[in-house]
C-alpha cells in the first residue's frame, strides 16, 4: 500500500474537536431555493444550543447498514448533541425513493449517491455545495488521491465526497484457468484479450466461454474510448461518433464469431451487472467485468478462487473512481455539521475499520492502509493489491457524467442486445442509439 502521509489530527481523536464542531455550528444555514417543492426563503433558525438530529439515507445490504450505524453512533458518542435518524434499503428503487423525497423537499441531510446522478443533483440544487468547507479545511480531503477528490466536482464545485474508491476490473476464475492450463489474463490490448478468451473457450471444449460480452456495458465502452484518446461525454453531449460505436459493436461481433463470448441469451441475463448473475460465478465464462470492490461479494457465489486483472487496453484509460459518494442536502439546517460528519466518515481510522471495504477501498489513503493491513481476509487483500497496482498508472479523472446518464446507460444496453440478437444491424442500431441518447442528454 502507499506509504502513509505524516500523521494529522483525526476526527474523534482531537481534543479540540468539540470546539471545532461549535465553530461549524456557527456557520449560517444555506438557503433552500432552487429545488422544486422547497421553500424559496432561508432555512428556519436553528437552536445551536439544543440537540441536533441529522437524517441519513443510503443503499446497501444488512452488513453495510449495521456497519454504517455503528460508525454514526461512534460520532454521536464523541459529539453527544448530534444524533442520527437513519434509513436504508436495497439498491433497487433507491433513486426512485430519493427522487420522491427531492420532489417533496424532504431530502435527508446526508445521503449516498453515485456518479449516475451526482451532476443532476448538483445542477438541480438538491446537493449541498461543500466547496467552502473543503477550501478552509473543515472538510478534510487532504488524504484522498487528488483525482479521486476531483471526481466529486461538478462545474468546479464540490458536491460529492468519495465514500470509497474502486476500479473497473476483469474478474476471472483462477481455479478454472488452472484446470484448463490457460494463464491468467494480464494487462493486454483488447485484441490480445479477445484472443485469450477464444483460447479459453477452445481449451474447455466449448463448455465455458472465455469472457462476458460487455458491449452493452457503458464502463467498458468508456474505457475503450479513453484508450484511443476519445471521450464518452463532451459536456452535455456524447463525446464519440457513430463510427466509433459501430467499431465497438463490430469488435464484439467478431468475438462472438470466434466463440470468445457465450450465447446472447446468457449475456442478456447478466447485462444488469447483479453479482449473483455474473457469468464468472454462474460458471458460464472464465471472466467477467465488474467493480473491483465487488470481489468479496462475487467470491461468496462460487467455491472457485477468483482473481482480479486490469481492464484490457492501456491502464491510463482508468481513473481514480469513487464507488459512491456522501452528499449533503442543499436545504439542510446544519450544513457545517453535515460536512463534519462526512469528514469523520471519510478520514477516521476507527470508522474505517468499522466500515471495512464493503463500499470499496477507503478513500483516505492513511485509513486505507490501516484497514487493509489489519485485515486477515485474503479477498480484501486481493482488492487492495489490485488497487495499488494501478496507483501510478491511471489517467486524469473526467468530469462526472451529465444529466441523462442513467438513460444513456439503459439505451446502450438495449442497443447491444439488439445487435447481439441479430434483429438489427450494428449501423442501424447505432443510428437509433445516437439520436435517442442525444435526446436524453438534452432534456
Amino acid at each position: 500500500m502507499p506509504a502513509a502521509r505524516p500523521p494529522r489530527p483525526r476526527p474523534g481523536a482531537d481534543p479540540d474537536r468539540r470546539r471545532l464542531l461549535g465553530a461549524l455550528l456557527a456557520v449560517p444555514a444555506l438557503a433552500t431555493g432552487g429545488l422544486a417543492g422547497c421553500s424559496d426563503g432561508p432555512a428556519a433558525p436553528v437552536d445551536e444550543n439544543g440537540p441536533i438530529e441529522l437524517s441519513v439515507f443510503w443503499w446497501g445490504n444488512t452488513r453495510r447498514a449495521e456497519a454504517t450505524e455503528r460508525a454514526l453512533r461512534l460520532y454521536s458518542s464523541r459529539n453527544p448533541r448530534v444524533t442520527f435518524r437513519v434509513t436504508w434499503q436495497a439498491a433497487s428503487g433507491y433513486y426512485d425513493r430519493l427522487a420522491t423525497q427531492a420532489g417533496g423537499g424532504n431530502v435527508p441531510d446526508l445521503f449516498q449517491v453515485d456518479d449516475t446522478v451526482l451532476t443532476e443533483y448538483a445542477q438541480r440544487g438538491i446537493a449541498l455545495d461543500l466547496s467552502p468547507y473543503a477550501a478552509d479545511g473543515r472538510l478534510d480531503l487532504g488524504g484522498l488521491p487528488p483525482g479521486l477528490a476531483d471526481y466529486g466536482r461538478v462545474d468546479g464545485r464540490l458536491y460529492g465526497v468519495p465514500a470509497a474508491q474502486t476500479h473497473v476490473a476483469v474478474v476471472y476464475n483462477k481455479d478454472l484457468l488452472r484446470r484448463l492450463g490457460v494463464p491468467a489474463p494480464t494487462i493486454m490490448p483488447w485484441a490480445d484479450y479477445l484472443a485469450w478468451a477464444a483460447r479459453v473457450t477452445q481449451a474447455s471444449g466449448g463448455r465455458v466461454a472465455g469472457t462476458m460480452d460487455p458491449s452493452g456495458d457503458h464502463r467498458a465502452l468508456w474505457l475503450w474510448l479513453r484508450g484511443q484518446g476519445g471521450k464518452f461525454y463532451q459536456g452535455r453531449q456524447l463525446g464519440f461518433s457513430s463510427a466509433a460505436l459501430v467499431d465497438w459493436f463490430e469488435l464484439w461481433q467478431r468475438a462472438r464469431n470466434d466463440r470468445a463470448t457465450p450465447a446472447a441469451a446468457l449475456v442478456d441475463r447478466a447485462d444488469g451487472g447483479e453479482p449473483a448473475r455474473q457469468l464468472v460465478v454462474t460458471g458460464h465464462t472464465a471472466a467477467s467485468f465488474a467493480w473491483s470492490h465487488q470481489l468479496p461479494e462475487l467470491q461468496r457465489y462460487t467455491d472457485d478462487e477468483l482473481g482480479l486483472a486490469a481492464f484490457p487496453g492501456p491502464p491510463a484509460a482508468q481513473w481514480d473512481l469513487a464507488s459512491m459518494y456522501w452528499a449533503g442536502f442543499h436545504g439542510t439546517r446544519h450544513p457545517g455539521v453535515v460536512a463534519d460528519v462526512v469528514t469523520f466518515l471519510t478520514t477516521n481510522v476507527e470508522v474505517g475499520r468499522i466500515l471495512g471495504t464493503d463500499r470499496g477501498l477507503p478513500a483516505d489513503l492513511a485509513v486505507r492502509q490501516a484497514v487493509t493491513q489489519a485485515s486477515d481476509d485474503p479477498v480484501v487483500k486481493r482488492v487492495a493489491t489490485f488497487g495499488t497496482s494501478l496507483n501510478d498508472l491511471v489517467g486524469p479523472a473526467p468530469a462526472p457524467p451529465p444529466r441523462g446518464h442513467a438513460r444513456v446507460r439503459a439505451l446502450l444496453t438495449a442497443a447491444a442486445q439488439d445487435v447481439r440478437s441479430g434483429r438489427v444491424g450494428a449501423r442501424a442500431t447505432t443510428s437509433k442509439f445516437m439520436a435517442q441518447a442525444q435526446g436524453a442528454l438534452a432534456e
